[in-house]
């Protein structure tokens, strides 16, 4: 579930998450699993001071054993102490960390096991351009590049895709598996169409020129469509709850633009307008 974007551009990269676990929830009395939504979770990670030039949005399996891949940060940060690393080191510590933590619980680690995925980005010291790395626990704890030149910019994604790849790509996720299905296709003919499908259906998006603020605005959008088509449907609502956003530049490191706070009964809005009302009477 959830949905995870980021954007690797020339002036910074942007990560954008939702906040939504969805669990399936069952117990005496109930047939059946029904599913259940929390919606202040937080899948888009910074990791202290010390390492401010890195960050990380996850997707996918929220939960390892009875606690989300967030609750565990501190003591991933304790394990990394003060050292900055290189964003492929980074990378590789966090898949072997969050394995760990895998196994200790006993998750199942067959041939297709949901996972727990994080895309990685940040700024390796005295480089002009960021790095972004996949992780996927527990099938693939060894990051993945992606954009790997320095000057490769582009767009990570994870999740729920359904409407993000109709709007990006053309098509839906399922439409080449439906295909395989349907008409027998081989691997090698699947690939062909994705090819001749993506070079002629695939939006046009120039990341070499786009500024900081369209990043964000991309990764926003991205985000902000799936929760308001999936409010609108009859689908799994895995995607919703504020979306965080956050950028990571050379010279200023990670910085959030917008976030979750933690608030009691009345939100700023309401206290505003309550003491508008209360100066007005």
């Amino acid at each position: 579930m959830s949905l995870g974007v980021v954007v690797k551009g020339p002036e910074g990269i942007v990560l954008a998450a939702d906040s939504r676990v969805t669990l399936d929830a069952g117990g005496p009395g109930m047939p059946h699993p029904i599913q259940v939504n929390f919606d202040n979770a937080t899948k888009l990670l910074n990791f202290g001071p010390s390492h401010k030039y890195v960050g990380a949005v996850t997707y996918g399996q929220a939960i390892i054993g009875l606690r989300t891949a967030h609750s565990f940060i501190p003591e991933f940060e304790i394990y990394l102490g003060e050292e900055r690393r290189p964003i492929k080191q980074f990378a590789q510590e966090l898949g072997a960390f969050f394995l760990e933590r895998w196994r200790e619980a006993k998750m199942p680690e067959a041939e297709g096991t949901p996972t727990m995925t994080f895309i990685v980005g940040g700024y390796d010291e005295n480089q002009a351009y960021g790095s972004v790395y996949l992780v996927a626990v527990p099938t693939k704890p060894e990051p993945e590049p992606r954009n790997p030149g320095l000057q490769d910019f582009g767009m990570t994604w994870g999740g729920q895709l359904q409407v993000a790849s109709r709007l990006i790509h053309g098509t839906d996720p399922a439409l080449l598996p439906l295909l395989k299905e349907k008409l027998n296709w081989s691997d090698e003919q699947l690939a062909e169409l994705s090819q001749f499908l993506g070079q002629r259906l695939q939006y046009r998006i120039p990341f070499e020129i786009l500024p900081l603020q369209d990043c964000i605005d991309l990764a926003t959008f991205l985000v902000r469509a799936t929760v308001s088509m999936q409010n609108l449907g009859v689908t799994v609502r895995g995607v919703g709850g504020v979306i965080e956003i956050a950028t990571i530049t050379r010279i200023k490191g990670l910085q959030y633009v917008q976030r979750k706070r933690i608030h009691g009964e009345y939100t700023d809005e309401i206290e505003r307008n309550g003491e508008s009302k209360g100066k007005t009477q």
